[in-house]
């Protein structure tokens, strides 16, 4: 298993060395998804994008009962670590959870449901190329 950088994509590939807000928070989110073994996890920098909080991270597990069980350890995580209880959406189902965990958001979606709403084409921006009037 490599380095969180490895694993995690970023919106903001060539960021700042400082530690912005939430990045703790978001440390711990991403080594408990990587040791539930969350699959293609990516982190977006919601800096300047939306108050919503620091961070949100989106992950898949491989069925529903994976998006639960990643889902029900994060949350357990995040209590013991001190981050008291997240708010929690779609355990029942578990076809996409939601967990809002203050400074991180965090997505966790069965591939088939996270490849339909495709939350990383809304939040991840890439340049447009230069287009001109012909």
């Amino acid at each position: 298993m490599g380095s969180i950088a490895e694993q995690t994509k970023t919106s903001n590939p060539g960021g700042s060395t400082e530690a912005p807000d939430g990045t703790e928070l978001l440390k711990i989110v991403v080594d408990t998804l990587e040791a539930s073994k969350a699959e293609e996890l990516v982190t977006v920098d919601l800096a300047g994008k939306s108050s919503l909080g620091d961070y949100m991270v989106i992950a898949s597990g491989t069925s529903s009962r994976h998006v639960s069980s990643i889902s029900e350890k994060l949350v357990i995580r995040l209590k013991e670590k001190g981050y008291g209880s997240s708010r929690v959406e779609g355990l029942k189902n578990a076809d996409w959870v939601l967990i809002d965990a203050s400074d991180v958001i965090i997505h966790i979606f069965r591939p088939e449901v996270r490849d339909f709403y495709n939350l990383e084409k809304i939040w991840v921006h890439e340049e447009p190329q230069d287009q001109t009037a012909s």
